[in-house]
């Protein structure tokens, strides 16, 4: 891993010459074969860092796209990543074609490489459409679902928070549904709802979404609105934190940034500090910690509710069902 502190990043190569020769001096020490940067790099600085390193180099955006057609399992969630690929290798396109230009290129000729890449856009810009038509009958099929739903005046309640932070956990152990939990990134990208009871009898629907990252590609962000649009309907969002991860802090603010974004910021949330049972080792514990009124007056926005649980070991979820009537 290497880092740079730069007052901007180089247009030409995002990083600066001398860090570029450190790298080519790691080439020789350990044989990598890819690169990847912590960061969206223009096709430019993608193209220049390739033709200087001589190995394939991917960026931030690159590598969650790739891990999110990993994990893309529903027809939706494939189609939403699909065009978020698309969309990202548009601008790129020029940089699969260059060893042909060399071909041609005569004055007044097209090199096959040209040719090639006005066939490859044309295609891709067919492509991007179809599956925006695709997603857009999607959109109007769960707006539909929604409607229905809110005739039936259910109120719905959201999960929100930064990706593995335990939403996953929590939906299941209040639904005991099984949806796929891993101790890793984006293991959700579909939204999944249940009905559940609350302890004073009334129904309510709980829905898991895709979790947030810092930096999150706008192309995602674009690609996943009908999955994002879900958020929107919701009458309470639970805002749930890895509250034993060394960032968490950052993460929230990430996941509030986003909901702002979202134009979602004025929803009425609770926020549910998780993972307890990984710092503590009781409920017992648990119970008095949330007596100390330091969490609601200093961490918090006035009206915000906050409860401490383990999703994992079943820790304050009626403190936390309790806190939810109350929203309804």
């Amino acid at each position: 891993m290497l880092t740079q502190k730069l007052d901007a990043p180089s247009p030409t190569y995002y990083i600066g010459k001398g860090k570029i020769g450190e790298l080519i001096g790691l080439k020789e020490q350990t044989q990598y074969d890819t690169v990847i940067f912590d960061d969206e790099l223009s096709p430019r600085q993608q193209r220049n860092l390739e033709e200087a390193l001589g190995v394939k180099v991917i960026d931030r955006s690159a590598l969650i796209l790739h891990i999110f057609a990993r994990k893309a399992r529903t027809h939706e969630g494939k189609l939403q990543v699909e065009l978020a690929q698309h969309q990202y290798l548009l601008p790129r396109l020029i940089g699969q074609w260059r060893h042909l230009e060399r071909l041609g290129g005569g004055i007044g000729t097209r090199g096959p490489g040209e040719a090639q890449l006005e066939t490859d856009r044309r295609l891709i810009y067919k492509r991007i459409n179809l599956l925006q038509h695709k997603i857009e009958s999607v959109r109007q099929h769960r707006a539909l679902y929604r409607r229905r739903r809110k005739e039936t005046g259910t109120p719905i309640v959201a999960l929100v928070g930064y990706t593995n932070a335990g939403k996953s956990t929590l939906f299941n152990t209040l639904s005991k549904a099984s949806v796929d939990v891993e101790d890793r990134l984006f293991s959700t990208l579909d939204p999944v709802t249940r009905r559940l009871a609350l302890p004073t009898g009334q129904q309510f629907l709980i829905t898991d979404t895709v979790g947030f990252i810092h930096k999150l590609p706008p192309s995602i962000i674009a690609a996943f609105r009908a999955t994002l649009e879900e958020l929107d309907e919701a009458d309470l969002l639970l805002h749930i934190v890895d509250i034993t991860h060394k960032n968490a802090a950052n993460q929230c603010l990430t996941v509030e940034k986003i909901l702002s974004e979202l134009n979602l910021k004025n929803k009425p949330k609770i926020t549910v500090f998780n993972k307890l049972d990984l710092a503590l080792s009781s409920e017992a514990e648990l119970k008095a910690l949330t007596a100390i009124p330091y969490f609601e007056e200093e961490i918090l926005l006035p009206n915000e509710g906050i409860v401490l649980i383990s999703a994992a070991k079943g820790w304050g979820m009626d403190e936390l069902l309790n806190k939810i009537a109350h929203h309804l």
